[in-house]
Formats: structure tokens, sequence, C-alpha cells
């Protein structure tokens, strides 16, 4: 851990092509660059090295998993090691024959693989069809100790969750990334778009408030088949304040000092976690609580 509680984190949001290779060389400039900037730990989008393939359900699209770790990882990891930086890299697992997981692997300054985490939670709507390809996480959340900071990282749909959120804060995360893709549909009217975006963020912002931590948004950008992903990556202060925000529809590197005394100090001040009464909460854990 930095004795000064500050890190520099860097975000990638880029637009994929069909070819995995060019995606993964595309990631690995843009990795070099945002080291050269002073970033200490970078996060790529969901499925960085693809198209967003869930838009359709085509057993073809399983032919894009590999293995964590494998080829992808395995790279990925010398380029930690050679930059000295924390890599959080999201891609299709292939777990076992016929066991796939949306996965994102954590690798630290210096090149080890610090472990992996599955997404938890599974969407199934027109356009996302990623229950078709995706076995929900089944290791639970995670929280990792990189050379510069505890982060936790969760996975797009697990965005609008606040009990993936808590629990990863209360097993010590400092800073919470999301690796993301998510966008409009081209059909869609410019109030809704803004609707749909603002709700996107504002619950990640709670996140941050609620916890008391940083929170950093990863999306991808460009237009694939019929969705915009709208890109719109962003970073939230422990309070909920705006620190940073990327453009809809431009590849950005952005790379952000962040202070994590700043976390300490907002915990004094709004000790929402200190008045939690765990006592009360068990209905939670039903589907529904049904009136009397």
């Amino acid at each position: 851990m930095m004795s000064d509680r500050k890190v520099t984190i860097g975000l990638i949001q880029m637009t994929c092509s069909h070819s995995k290779k060019d995606n993964l060389d595309k990631a690995t400039a843009m990795i070099r660059t945002s080291a050269r900037q002073g970033a200490q730990i970078i996060c790529l989008q969901e499925l960085f090295a693809s198209l967003y393939f869930c838009q359709e359900e085509n057993y073809d699209s399983f032919a894009h998993a590999e293995p964590v770790p494998g080829p992808s990882v395995n790279h990925i990891q010398k380029l930690a090691a050679e930059l000295n930086v924390a890599i959080i890299a999201s891609l299709f697992e292939k777990r076992a024959k016929g066991v796939y997981h949306n996965t994102v692997a954590v690798i630290d300054a210096g090149g080890a693989l610090l472990g992996r985490y599955r997404k938890h939670h599974i969407p199934d709507d027109p356009g996302y069809y990623e229950k078709f390809y995706f076995t929900p996480g089944d290791s639970g959340y995670k929280a990792f100790d990189t050379k510069f900071a505890r982060i936790g990282t969760l996975v797009c749909w697990d965005q609008w969750y606040p009990e993936a959120a808590r629990i990863t804060s209360l097993m010590g995360a400092e800073i919470l990334f999301y690796p993301t893709a998510i966008g409009w549909n081209l059909s869609q009217d410019l109030e809704t778009n803004n609707l749909q975006y603002q709700a996107w963020q504002i619950i990640q912002r709670a996140h941050a408030i609620a916890n008391g931590i940083y929170i950093v948004a990863v999306n991808r950008t460009g237009t694939e088949d019929k969705i915009r992903f709208w890109g719109g990556s962003f970073i939230s202060g422990p309070f909920g304040e705006l620190l940073f925000q990327a453009p809809n529809d431009q590849e950005v590197i952005h790379v952000q000092e962040l202070d994590l005394h700043r976390i300490d100090e907002i915990r004094v001040h709004w000790p929402f976690l200190r008045d939690r009464r765990i006592d009360s909460y068990k209905p939670v854990l039903r589907r529904l609580i049904d009136r009397e």
C-alpha cells in the first residue's frame, strides 16, 4: 500500500471490432499510454477483446471464450510486469466444457494474477441475451490487495444491485471498478436515452455515497449492430461527487489521482456503516415480502 494513500487510476473507453487480435492490440497500446501518463491501476471495459456478441443467441460465439488464465491473461500479465501497473481485464471465460462465465481477471503490478471475479447478476433482455452464454458467478464477491490499493470488481448488470456494492465495500474495497457494456437501442428517442444514462450513473454514485468509496465505471463506446454503446465512463468520489465523465461517442484514456484519505474523512462525518442495523436486515434475503 502507498504510504501517502494516493493512487492514480486509468480508465480506457474504446470501440471494438470483429478481430480479437486488433482489440487486444488496441487495448495494449491504450494501456501503455495510460501508464506513461502515470496510471497505476488501469481498467478495461467489459468483454474488451470482442464485439458485444450477446445481442443474439449464437452458438458460434462460444468460440470467443478462453481459459483464465489463458492467452489473453498471459499477455496482460506480461504487460503489467513490464509497466509495473495493475490491470483489470474483463473476459469471456471457458471454465469447463459447457460452463462459461463473464469474468474479470485482476492482475497486479509485477504480473501476478491476484484472482478473478465472475459476474453474479446475468441479464436476459432484448439485445442482452447473457443468460444464453454465462453461468452466474459462484465464488462470491471479491476484494483484491493490489500494490497500490485494495479494490473491488463487479461487472455491468451488477451495477444496479446495492447488495453487491455493499458486500464488496464491507470486504474493505476502497475503489470499486465496474467494467461495462451498456448502450441505447438505435430506435430509441433522445429523452429515453437521457433517462437511461442518468439512472445508470445515479445508482452507481449512490453506491459511492452509501459505502463511502470511490466508484470507477468503464463502458465501451461505438455502434455495434443495433446498440449504440453510450460510453460516458465516469469516476465518483466517496460522497457521490462526479470527478470525471467521458463523452458518449469517443474513445478515451483518462488518468486521475484519487486521495484514499478522503474515504476516512467521509465515513467519519457521514457514519452510514456505523449506524447499520444488521439485526434488522434478514428480510432482504427473501425474493419479496408478501402482504399479510
